[in-house]
């Protein structure tokens, strides 16, 4: 991994949260945390969070302004393991056209 911006913030960018609807997918999620996902959020085949395209539909604001998920703390294993300047950052941000996540 590079040596990340300190000044980089996860809630200007987003690019994660809306790379493919094949990304945010439930798989060592308990039963008990999946159930605390409300099931709105969830996809019809229970496989994964909804999504709107590409896009998380737990994923409020702007890509690339103001961005934020309206279930952090309940969001599935994937996002969690998903850091700024990592591989899937990266391609994520690469996907839109934006520069990685770097000093």
């Amino acid at each position: 991994m590079t040596d990340i911006d300190p000044g980089f913030d996860c809630r200007s960018c987003g690019a994660c949260c809306a790379y493919s609807a094949d990304w945010p997918r439930f798989s060592t999620e308990s039963d008990e945390a999946l159930d605390a996902i409300p099931p709105e959020l969830v996809s019809a085949d229970l496989s994964g969070m909804r999504c709107e395209n590409e896009r998380c539909a737990a994923l409020d604001g702007t890509l690339g302004e103001a961005v934020s998920c309206r279930i952090y703390a309940l969001r599935p294993e994937v996002c969690h393991t998903c850091l700024p300047g990592d591989p899937e950052c990266t391609m994520a941000r690469a996907a839109r056209g934006w520069a990685p996540v770097a000093a």
